[in-house]
């Protein structure tokens, strides 16, 4: 069955995955809580969750993927039941295995939403995982894997973007509604890979113009999304053993071969020392980087304005919580786009 091929060979992925997350240091993070109770099916939560988290099954709203929770909370002001709440708690790396272990409990139609899911946000490792569960564990399930596996082989995501219409498939015979509605999910965490676009010349003297300044117009190297430091999930795949860009806000605008020189072949995550809040939690998240997500090293790049150097704090406060430890370079970059230094720390 060509939907086999999600499935890792040797049947111990799933296996694998939970020893090395026993092995990892627990995070506090907000999620959100559902009563069931409560929910009377209105799905206005749904339009309200722009990591596309929340999904309308069986009548109930349903948190179909903590791993894209990210706790703010946006859809708790949609729901007229208060049946939404944040818990802030002690949590352990997102573990898929876990997840769908106490997710078939809900039945067939919610475990193909958090497998379709997964699918559209390129979480490869994951829905690996949550399928390698399944198979092993077909004899405890009330319905076929099979039938599970089948409908998120054959799924495609129906926008790039997750805008558009949000009313249900008509001619869906599984009562799923995707999340479609509530603008554009600016926040919701992607994977592209290298597929950077070149903008084309509007005409031929544009083209010709950067020739003449010798300046070559490049790709992005952007290979995610989100990147503010607020907004990412440590957990994403496209962290997990990455190179991490820990960038101020500023410095892509100060250096006109940013993405060339500097965020090729890396991950990126952007803060403002001086101006975001809640620094807290970027020390918790960046510990998550290096505990959970294991990336192999940390380069900061910040501006030579005092109040930048607040960023390599927070990299060496997120160092002195995490279990392991990994190198970390700076780079301090001048106003006029000039590298000032360039050491590892």
């Amino acid at each position: 069955m060509k939907a086999f091929l999600y499935v890792c060979p040797g049947n111990n992925l799933y296996k694998i995955q939970a020893e090395t997350n026993k092995q990892t240091k627990d995070m506090k993070r907000d999620i959100i809580t559902i009563d069931r109770e409560k929910c009377n099916g209105c799905g206005l939560c749904v339009g309200g969750c722009h990591e596309g988290a929340l999904q309308l099954i069986d009548g109930k709203a349903v948190l179909i993927s903590e791993l894209m929770c990210d706790g703010l909370g946006a859809c708790i002001g949609e729901c007229p039941e208060g049946a939404i709440t944040i818990e802030h708690r002690e949590a352990e790396p997102y573990d898929e295995v876990l997840t769908i272990s106490k997710m078939v409990e809900n039945g067939k139609n919610t475990v193909i939403a958090h497998l379709k899911h997964l699918k559209d946000y390129n979480e490869k490792e994951y829905l690996s995982q949550g399928v390698e569960w399944l198979l092993a564990n077909q004899s405890k399930l009330n319905f076929k894997a099979e039938e599970v596996l089948h409908e998120v082989h054959h799924h495609q995501k129906a926008s790039a973007c997750g805008c558009g219409n949000s009313q249900p498939n008509q001619q869906s015979h599984i009562h799923v509604h995707h999340h479609q509605g509530g603008g554009c999910p600016g926040s919701a965490a992607r994977s592209f890979g290298n597929s950077g676009v070149t903008a084309p010349a509007t005409s031929t003297a544009t083209s010709t113009a950067p020739a003449a300044n010798n300046m070559v117009s490049s790709k992005s190297e952007l290979t995610h999304w989100p990147v503010q430091l607020h907004l990412i999930n440590p957990n994403s795949g496209h962290f997990k053993g990455s190179n991490l860009l820990l960038a101020a806000d500023c410095v892509a605008f100060s250096l006109g071969n940013f993405h060339n020189d500097y965020l090729k072949g890396k991950t990126l995550a952007i803060a403002c020392p001086k101006l975001d809040s809640n620094k807290e939690v970027y020390v918790e998240k960046i510990t998550a980087l290096i505990d959970s997500a294991q990336v192999d090293t940390i380069t900061v790049m910040k501006m030579e304005v005092p109040c930048c150097g607040g960023l390599l704090q927070i990299a060496r406060m997120a160092m002195e919580k995490a279990t392991r430890k990994v190198p970390i370079k700076l780079l301090t970059v001048g106003i006029q786009g000039e590298i000032l230094e360039n050491s590892w720390v």
